[in-house]
């Protein structure tokens, strides 16, 4: 009987151990996620707001753990003092407990108290979503449409006639010069999911529907984000860069973006290759025959970091592997392998690298 009491401790003790150990698992990885960010932000996180939309989702995503929490330790001190406190003893001998009807006071505590708390963060999460989706729009904002591809962005900027993909540049938005920037969301074909998580939440895209969201950078810097919604074979590598650049900075991409596609006479051979082939049906170059709207626009190409949406930098190796097997950077990227000879293949890559 002794060694059977023994055991039955130990059972305890261990099963609370190890809750206990997955308390602190959890604990410890909160406290990581809300520590300060890399400078370079290559870790995007929701506990590192850079925007307002982002901070009101920091603190809300605070309150509902505090809560949630509190909820977690009295359930667990309630269930730990109930295991220890009732459990099977040897004099029992295996008789069935007295049964005890219910407590009327029990039962309305354990109904109503649930009730309130639900109750208070509906209403703590309504606020927010009001306070985001129903923002005004100042005359000072920057209007951009992103449509959603498979497996890419498109973004638009109607008041400057500037099309570009994957790559969104934004001016940072200070409280003495506020220029928030507004996004009308499209699909072009499945459902995708715009999410920066140091800037705002997740906006579906969805066909034949137009969402809308805002962020208002409030730093310069490099901002990731990716499509949250499974979109295909390759949602994973739907990746998307935010560059926050200072006004002048802005001003000046502004301007680069809106020059046409440079036209070197050295590479016409490459463009020769580039508007006789399959390229001219998806990709569109200003200045040329190349009015595809299906890929990214490629009239200034290299002015961007990645290509492939992210899925690769923008070098000579890559791109040059990227025209020849796209399947090798992105598996079903739905972007054909060309099958052009090394000569055809070399020029076009001297050609794009034109492009900036």
């Amino acid at each position: 009987m002794v060694e059977k009491h023994k055991t039955e401790w130990r059972v305890i003790v261990g099963r609370a151990t190890g809750i206990l150990v997955l308390l602190g698992g959890i604990l410890l990885a909160a406290g990581l996620c809300d520590a300060a960010a890399r400078p370079d932000n290559s870790v995007p996180s929701i506990f590192d707001p850079r925007s307002t939309p982002a901070e009101s989702i920091y603190h809300l995503s605070h309150f509902v753990l505090a809560i949630t929490g509190l909820i977690f330790l009295v359930v667990f001190t309630l269930l730990t003092y109930a295991v220890i406190k009732f459990r099977r003893s040897p004099a029992d001998n295996k008789r069935e407990p007295a049964q005890v009807y219910g407590s009327t006071q029990i039962e309305l505590a354990w109904t109503i108290i649930p009730i309130l708390i639900v109750v208070v963060l509906f209403l703590a999460t309504a606020r927010v979503i009001h306070a985001i989706q129903d923002a005004p729009k100042p005359a000072t904002a920057l209007e951009v449409t992103a449509i959603g591809h498979q497996f890419w962005w498109e973004f638009r900027y109607p008041a400057f006639g500037i099309v570009t993909a994957n790559e969104l540049h934004v001016p940072v938005s200070n409280p003495a010069h506020p220029t928030p920037t507004f996004l009308k969301l499209l699909s072009a074909d499945t459902d995708h999911s715009f999410w920066v998580p140091q800037l705002a939440g997740k906006t579906d895209l969805i066909p034949n529907r137009v969402n809308d969201t805002w962020i208002d950078p409030h730093q310069t810097g490099m901002y990731l984000g990716q499509c949250a919604q499974y979109c295909g074979t390759q949602h994973a590598k739907m990746l998307l860069r935010v560059s926050v650049d200072s006004p002048e900075d802005f001003d000046a991409w502004v301007r680069a973006q809106s020059q046409p596609a440079n036209q070197d006479p050295k590479e016409t051979a490459g463009k020769r290759v580039f508007e006789t082939t399959a390229c001219i049906n998806c990709h569109a170059i200003s200045g040329t025959a190349a009015t595809g709207r299906f890929g990214p626009d490629l009239t200034h190409l290299m002015s961007r970091q990645t290509i492939a949406s992210g899925a690769a930098e923008n070098t000579t190796e890559n791109l040059l592997a990227w025209i020849q097997n796209p399947d090798a950077i992105k598996p079903g990227s739905l972007m054909p392998a060309m099958k052009l000879s090394d000569p055809d293949v070399d020029a076009l890559v001297r050609y794009l690298e034109t492009l900036r």
